[in-house]
This record gives structure tokens, sequence and C-alpha cells, in this order.
């Protein structure tokens, strides 16, 4: 098996997601996750933005309210139509690892985190092994020159295996008519 993947993924589905530790194979997942809100919230916010893609119903309800609504770093959630639904989550609790997220120094994240984060991932296979090796890299450096053709020490001077985040992928964008209906509801209008 190769210890090797350089392939672009979203890193904040994999590095963020699992630290509000809900149990992967709930009913409801979010087709992606997000550090950045567009003219909202910039990545030093430390927000966690969750989009959902589940028709309104009762089920999907009953897993907001047991799930995600009653998270203690759960800050707001907006429909913002077509089935889509964006849950904001503040991740300040977990600033420091946040910060090294955005510097991509991945292997420094606080034990508690990656154990969390290997947690998530341990009935996935390949999976946990990739994700294993962005977080403690030493032991795939070697593999990493051979697949880059170049010296073993210049990975191991490098020491991360993994991409930076794409801040622009890392971005939700999303038209101004939402923004415009989420400032609506929390602006606060002056007397002439």
């Amino acid at each position: 098996m190769s210890n090797v993947y350089t392939d672009y993924f979203q890193k904040s589905k994999v590095f963020l997601y699992p630290l509000l530790k809900l149990k992967k194979g709930i009913k409801y997942v979010p087709i992606q996750t997000y550090v950045c809100w567009e003219h909202v919230y910039t990545s030093g916010e430390y927000k966690l933005l969750c989009e959902y893609h589940a028709k309104s119903g009762k089920a999907f309800e009953e897993f907001c309210d047991r799930y995600l609504s009653c998270h203690p770093f759960f800050e707001k959630q907006l429909d913002i139509g077509e089935n889509k639904h964006v849950f904001i989550f503040n991740l300040a609790p977990h600033k420091n690892d946040f910060v090294r997220f955005l510097e991509g120094k991945y292997s420094q994240f606080s034990l508690d985190s990656k154990l969390t984060i290997l947690d998530f991932f341990s009935s996935s296979g390949k999976m946990l092994n990739y994700v294993q090796s962005f977080l403690s890299p030493n032991s795939v450096h070697e593999d990493y020159a051979i697949a880059f053709g170049v010296n073993k020490k210049l990975i191991e001077e490098i020491y991360e295996v993994c991409s930076l985040p794409d801040l622009e992928k890392e971005t939700f964008h999303k038209d101004n008519e939402i923004l415009n209906c989420l400032l609506t509801k929390n602006s606060i209008y002056l007397e002439k």
C-alpha cells in the first residue's frame, strides 16, 4: 500500500470537522465544509461552516436537534434554499489547532485533537493511514521522497506531507441575496 496521497481534498472536512466529535455514520453528513464565508467570516474568526443538503422535515429536524443545534460549538443555522442548510460552529476552543490548520502544520495539532481525528477515521482503512501520515509524517518521509524523486532530507526539512488548505476552496461563496437576508435579520436600524 502506498502511503503517499497528493490529490487535493477539502482540508477542513478531514482536520476540523472531526473536532465536532460527531460520530461517523450518523444519518446526515455535510456535503461540504468551509472555514470562511465570503464577505461574512474570515479564517481568523475560527468558524467551521457545514453545508448540508437535506429536505426539511421531521427526520432532519430531529437530527439537527439531537446533534447540531445543541452542540457546544453551535452558533447558528441558515436555510439557504434548494434543501441546503448551513450550520456555523465556533471552533475558538480549538484556536491553536485552527491556526496550525491554516498554516498547514497538521503534525503540530494537539495530542487530544490528533486522537479525536484518528478516532473519527478509525473505520476508514486506507483513509486512516493517510490521515495518520499527515498527523505524524516522519514515518512516511521516505515514501514521499521516492514519489517526488527528491532527496529524503528535503522532505524532512519541510516535514509536513500534506499541502496547505486552499482558502479559495475553503470559502463558502453564495450570492448576495443570502448575505442580505443574513444581514437584514441581524441589522439594527437607527431612527432618523
